[in-house]
């Protein structure tokens, strides 16, 4: 996920206020779909309805998670509450995995008692609107989420725009239904849209579990570390005599929700002053955090020619001479 958009968003555009208008929009659109399902008894509007009773839960959850993981640092969480976003994403993947179930259910009940469906056309109507609003709020949110970095507000964005992929299928669904007069395409367009939410659900689970498994920075989040380190270097090695170089190595990195970190050994000469081996690692912390706004650094002074202790196991990193 990119680091931030080119247009910065308003100000009252945070997770947790964007993650209460899709509160009230899952309270809409799951009104909108009920009465969709209840003047046509389509099976397929009715997963349409179910689908949006996981965005309310999601978002309501979402809140709590996002509200959480803003907390300070404490004795007990000296790092932070950052992790919490995790379980928001996790939780909307297993309430997915629900309601797929039961959406599938509901449909091979109906696909073995096929029904006659009615007022079709307000039922179409009230589908395409309510998927309407949640499109445009997921391309808010979504462009939010790359802003803040929020993986409780990503997880929401991409499941209402499952939810509108899931719309688009139950119209196409029902409109077939109206041209062929084939009642049993009804519950087999929601034994599809099962398929489609829960292939979301494991998706957004996967996403959860590699976060709290301290899963590597972006891609290009690393790049610009080992870009920053290696113009540091050559900055300094070209301005100094050979008994004054420096070199980095065991670059390792993780996420934390919003928040990022990065592990580093620092190799310098051992006749060198702590007061001036420290200075150097401040400016280099400085240079890292300016290129990656939010970066947490910790870097390890080591004589030259002196390695530490790796623990086994442990992945390999790049070393910058």
């Amino acid at each position: 996920m990119p680091t931030s958009p080119k247009v910065p968003l308003p100000a009252w555009m945070t997770p947790r206020n964007l993650l209460w208008v899709s509160v009230g929009m899952a309270l809409t659109t799951m009104a909108l779909k009920t009465l969709a399902w209840y003047i046509t008894g389509s099976v397929g509007l009715l997963s349409d309805a179910m689908e949006s009773v996981v965005n309310l839960a999601s978002a309501l959850f979402g809140v709590l998670m996002v509200t959480v993981a803003a907390r300070p640092a404490d004795d007990n969480h000296p790092y932070g509450h950052h992790k919490a976003e995790y379980f928001s994403s996790a939780f909307e993947g297993m309430l997915i995995f629900v309601a797929a179930g039961a959406i599938l259910w509901t449909a091979i009940q109906r696909l073995l008692a096929p029904q006659p469906l009615e007022q079709m056309g307000w039922g179409l109507a009230l589908s395409v609107f309510s998927s309407l609003l949640n499109g445009g709020l997921a391309w808010v949110m979504l462009r939010a989420a790359r802003q803040h970095r929020s993986i409780a507000l990503e997880a929401d964005a991409r499941h209402l725009f499952t939810d509108v992929w899931t719309s688009a299928g139950v119209v196409l669904g029902l409109g077939a239904v109206a041209l062929t007069g084939w009642s049993w395409l009804d519950p087999l367009v929601a034994i599809g849209v099962a398929l489609n939410i829960l292939k979301e659900g494991v998706h957004l689970v996967w996403r959860s579990s590699q976060g709290l498994m301290d899963e590597a920075v972006e891609p290009e989040v690393l790049a610009t570390i080992e870009q920053t380190l290696g113009g540091f270097l050559s900055q300094h090695n070209a301005h100094t005599s050979p008994g004054f170089s420096i070199r980095f190595d065991h670059i390792h990195t993780r996420m934390a929700g919003q928040r990022r970190f990065v592990d580093l050994h620092m190799h310098i000469p051992g006749h060198w002053s702590l007061s001036h081996a420290a200075a150097l690692r401040g400016q280099v912390e400085q240079a890292l955090m300016a290129a990656v706004p939010g970066l947490r650094t910790s870097i390890q002074l080591l004589p030259i020619n002196v390695e530490a202790y790796i623990e086994p196991g442990t992945a390999p990193s790049p070393s910058l001479p």
